[in-house]
């Protein structure tokens, strides 16, 4: 590439990305860590010095009380649990909505049954995309207004799952799945539609190990796009105990989310955490999560190797709402 069709790329780049070193994604090919360089700006939270930045906004009244205690928070222990976020009226009319589009096949679940006595649906991935109703909550403002500070950025709503009952899913962080150049620009929430019974295979996560847990990114443990994507189980036999290694060898030790109805629990993309063991199959967990990116990020899933679908149509496409 000649210089001035390097330029071109350049300049093309920081129309639409604000990593400090432009890349040519023409010419990636595999979207996977290892494909990108080091590149800042750090997420402002996750500096070395983001504790003076919090205190020196409160001061300046860039940020009030409760703004700097959420930031306080999140850089300290990698989440923030707010009570009562969204209204009942809200929860009760976006659910009612969702078993309707259940019932009249509008949504297919899959049953993802253990056995008998577990009688609840499965999981909807990006029920958002085909029930409009649930972008109220994905993108209420309230939300996005605390997206935005934790960002330091305009957010990008992206991914939603929703959904009756616990995932039982293994411990794990989000940066494998959701990436982002630079790094650490995507984070997630859980929102309960109901009070959560403590038997119900409530959320577990494990408070600060987004700092104390490197990005384990596929090539971190030799796990390789096209074994991923031919169904290997590299998922489930290398990258989860690469994960459970660490837990046992930190002893870090997990908590759970046991909220009630409208709590919204938002954690770090490095934050280890999953679906915690169903202890009573005929308890429900009615919940959305939504995942986030920072507007201005490239957004990619490091285990398939490929781009998001915020760049579905096209590197550099800006996104619409009917596609978030």
């Amino acid at each position: 590439m000649n210089w001035l069709a390097k330029r071109f790329q350049q300049s093309k780049f920081k129309r639409h990305y604000f990593a400090e070193i432009p890349i040519d994604l023409t010419r990636v090919g595999e979207f996977r860590g290892e494909r990108f360089p080091e590149s800042g700006p750090t997420p402002w939270l996750d500096r070395a010095d983001a504790l003076e930045a919090i205190d020196r906004k409160l001061k300046s009244g860039e940020l009030s009380e409760t703004e700097a205690e959420l930031c306080f928070k999140w850089t300290t222990d990698g989440y923030i649990a707010v009570p009562k976020l969204i209204d009942q009226k809200l929860l009760d009319e976006v659910w009612t909505a969702y078993e309707a589009a259940i019932d009249d096949g509008t949504i297919q679940v899959g049953a993802e049954s253990i056995g008998p006595e577990d009688i609840h649906p499965g999981r909807h991935l990006d029920t958002h995309l085909v029930l409009p109703v649930v972008r109220k909550i994905q993108q209420h403002p309230e939300i996005i207004a605390i997206t935005d500070l934790l960002f330091g950025r305009k957010t990008w709503p992206f991914q939603t799952i929703m959904g009756h009952k616990g995932s039982s899913q293994e411990p794990h962080s989000d940066s494998v799945h959701m990436t982002t150049y630079p790094k650490g620009y995507m984070l997630a929430n859980w929102i309960a539609f109901e009070n959560i019974h403590e038997n119900s295979g409530p959320l577990e996560y494990y408070p600060r190990s987004h700092r104390l847990v490197p990005d384990l990114l596929s090539s971190d443990i030799g796990i390789e796009a096209r074994e991923f994507k031919n169904g290997s189980g590299v998922y489930s036999t290398r990258y989860e105990p690469a994960v459970r290694r660490y837990i046992d060898a930190m002893n870090l030790k997990p908590s759970y989310f046991t909220a009630k109805a409208g709590d919204v629990f938002f954690w770090h993309a490095k934050l280890l955490h999953g679906g915690s063991k169903r202890k009573d199959h005929s308890l429900s967990r009615k919940a959305l999560v939504c995942h986030y990116f920072a507007e201005g990020s490239v957004t990619y899933h490091d285990l398939s190797g490929n781009p998001s679908r915020i760049h579905r149509k096209g590197l550099y496409a800006e996104p619409t709402i009917e596609w978030l």
